[in-house]
């Protein structure tokens, strides 16, 4: 959907201010992001996956002070993510049907960073698929035919959430993702490696308007009414990270264009994971966008499934051993 030279030119003259507005498309993504970029309230989440379900766990395990643990478990129970279940006298958090379905999504930030982010080292975790009985790793598919999705055989038209508005914020709320060493407390963690590239909210919508087609900082400019610093500073971070490269297309004046690397690509398939659980839960029931797959013609949605069988994951269905040790302490709580 189009917008309008006099929507792009007040982000323009407002991006300088203490205030200044955004330009943002209706996007599922976007707002599955905005939940998981939360460290602490990320943290609670994939501490649940791993079968934590008590308060005095969850502060023993991430040392969270008790306020903040208060406030991030109130939240994710209103988002109707966590369940608060009374269990012999105590309560305890379980993963309401919304909260499970966030499996494949984190299934797929974990094969990112598995694949990208490991410097070298084994991944954190090892998966075994009960259903076929084999090591395995998460492969993202098309749910139609079963292939691989490759960002560049994916057409898209807008869908009955379509559209755009403007966010009015304060700088302060473009400020990067969070320190790493938070996001991986405890435990080594490839979810968490992935999040620190897609996790900051202006970060995830630069490399939201690279799969649009954009390549060029005024358009990126133009299309989000980002302030010149917070793009400036988003984009050489994405290249520092390898996610995309910087390419001179014109020597008077110089001129420079952003081109996604193969990794930068390899993001498509996590953000399109992210789109299935927004749409379904975040939408109204009216997704933003339709996928087709060029390869088989048809409307899809990302899946998230076994490499060695082709069938798709759920979390009773799979198991994991650790390839890293947790201290005494820490294993007591857990």
């Amino acid at each position: 959907m189009g917008l309008s030279k006099s929507v792009v030119a007040r982000a323009e003259h407002q991006a300088g201010d203490e205030k200044f507005a955004s330009i943002e498309r209706y996007s599922s993504v976007a707002r599955t992001v905005e939940i998981l970029s939360d460290a602490w309230g990320f943290l609670v989440l994939r501490e649940c996956f791993f079968g934590v379900r008590r308060f005095e766990q969850f502060q023993a395990l991430l040392q969270v002070p008790r306020t903040t643990l208060v406030q991030r478990l109130t939240k994710l129970t209103e988002l109707g993510i966590l369940n608060k279940m009374p269990v012999g006298g105590r309560h305890e958090y379980r993963f309401s049907d919304k909260g499970r379905d966030l499996y494949p999504t984190m299934l797929s930030l974990l094969a990112f960073g598995d694949k990208w982010l490991a410097s070298g080292k084994p991944p954190p975790l090892q998966l075994f698929h009960k259903s076929c009985g084999a090591a395995c790793s998460p492969r993202i598919a098309c749910s139609h035919c079963n292939e691989p999705i490759d960002p560049r055989r994916v057409r898209y038209r807008d869908g009955p959430g379509a559209g755009s508005e403007m966010r009015t914020e304060t700088r302060k709320r473009s400020r990067r993702a969070s320190d790493p060493t938070v996001l991986e407390r405890v435990r080594p963690c490839s979810v968490a490696r992935t999040l620190q590239i897609i996790g900051d909210r202006w970060s995830f919508l630069v490399i939201r308007e690279f799969f649009y087609g954009v390549r060029r900082f005024d358009e990126f400019q133009a299309r989000l009414g980002i302030a010149t610093n917070i793009l400036a500073d988003r984009l050489q971070r994405l290249t520092e990270e390898g996610v995309v490269i910087k390419r001179q297309y014109q020597e008077r004046p110089p001129r420079f264009e952003y081109i996604m690397t193969e990794m930068g690509l390899d993001l498509y398939g996590s953000m399109l994971v992210m789109m299935r659980w927004g749409d379904k839960w975040l939408s109204g029931g009216k997704p933003p966008l339709t996928l087709r797959h060029s390869n088989c013609d048809h409307d899809f949605y990302a899946s998230v499934v076994c490499d060695q069988c082709g069938e798709e994951l759920n979390p009773r269905d799979v198991s994991y051993t650790l390839r890293y040790h947790l201290d005494d302490t820490v294993a007591a709580a857990a």
